[in-house]
């Protein structure tokens, strides 16, 4: 296994850190104290080709590699949470077109989403149905050649602003329900937006209610097949999870980058044991973190058959680490930890999402355990 970065992924990966410290950095505490959606990072994401990462080649991508969207992801969190969600919601609300979408859907969609002038969502948790898909209550009822939905989704991310959603409903067939996916794009008659949750952190990012009343979809919008539904978003939260361990690392690594800055300039707390062994424990967290986040990322890209169980690890361990690396971060600033002239009062809060998101921890270990045993 060789996860030696190309000469390419450096240099965008280098231009990625750059490009954020130049731009997102001074507006990162702004972003989140404001609470809206940052239209100006979308716009940096899309001119310079950012978008890129989430889409294959021949549709305007850039490599087709979930590793480099990785090493993107984690430099643009190690700034900026709100920012990276912008790039992770468009790949996950992507995947289920990428991993299974027809030419027809592929074509329509994923160019746009490439050049940033469309954005994508994925609609699967209901207020019944979060790790337990099959408690699932939206309905689609055949009408012809159309589909009826109606129900309703929750925690839904940037539904407010997405061009295109990726609806997860229930069909009816022989008295069996069947989960099955279908693409809804703006503005269809009775898709509404609901509440918009205030959250505790990641607050630059829209999360919010999307409620369907009757609405009519053609059978093309279906993605895969009747029944598919259920293994499509699997297929989407396994990469979106290797996704979310490079997140976790970034966030971890900016945690840590502001920690050293700020024991640097006094003298009196970089002397002290206690500190530097604090500072070494979290260098070693984030770089084991980094490890197994490219190890899971290269195993996706080369389809090796343990994929999986390395995706549940990446996003077990990254996410578990980020929580430890900024309360430390919190803890080694005493009181200017707690205050907003930091930004690690910002990255504790934005931390603590990552171990629910994409599947909580406590299914991730059920992954494992389940890929270990051979169950």
């Amino acid at each position: 296994m060789d996860l030696r970065l190309t000469e390419e992924q450096l240099l965008w990966k280098n231009n990625v850190r750059r490009l954020m410290e130049e731009h997102v950095a001074p507006r990162a505490a702004q972003i989140d104290a404001e609470e809206k959606f940052p239209e100006d990072v979308k716009e940096l994401f899309a001119k310079n080709g950012f978008f890129r990462t989430v889409v294959p080649v021949e549709y305007g991508g850039m490599d087709g590699k979930l590793l480099t969207l990785c090493l993107t992801i984690e430099e643009v969190n190690r700034i900026c949470s709100a920012s990276s969600i912008v790039l992770g919601n468009q790949s996950l609300g992507s995947a289920a077109i990428v991993i299974w979408g027809n030419e027809e859907q592929r074509s329509k969609y994923l160019p746009g989403i490439a050049s940033g002038e469309l954005l994508a969502c994925f609609a699967l948790t209901e207020p019944n149905a979060g790790s337990d898909v099959g408690a699932m209550q939206t309905r689609a009822v055949a009408d012809g050649d159309d589909y009826v939905i109606n129900g309703n989704k929750i925690f839904i991310t940037h539904a407010n602003v997405a061009d295109v959603v990726t609806v997860f409903a229930k069909v009816n067939v022989d008295g069996k329900d069947r989960v099955t996916a279908f693409l809804v794009d703006k503005g269809t008659p009775g898709m509404s937006i609901g509440n918009k949750e205030k959250k505790m952190g990641f607050r630059g990012s829209s999360t919010c209610e999307v409620i369907f009343e009757d609405v009519r979809v053609h059978k093309s919008t279906m993605v895969g097949k009747i029944g598919d539904g259920f293994r499509i978003a699997l297929d989407a939260l396994d990469k979106g999870r290797i996704m979310v361990g490079g997140m976790a690392t970034g966030l971890a690594q900016g945690a840590l980058d502001a920690a050293v800055a700020y024991v640097r300039e006094r003298s009196g707390l970089a002397r002290q044991q206690t500190v530097q062994f604090a500072l070494a424990d979290m260098e070693t967290a984030v770089q084991a973190s980094r490890a197994l986040n490219y190890t899971a990322a290269w195993k996706y890209d080369n389809k090796e058959k343990d994929h999986i169980r390395f995706s549940a690890m990446t996003k077990l361990y990254a996410t578990a680490i980020v929580m430890d690396v900024t309360a430390s971060a919190v803890q080694l600033l005493g009181h200017d930890g707690c205050s907003k002239n930091y930004p690690v009062e910002r990255y504790m809060r934005d931390a603590k999402i990552f171990a629910i998101f994409e599947g909580t921890n406590e299914i991730q270990r059920l992954v494992i355990a389940r890929d270990l045993l051979g169950n």
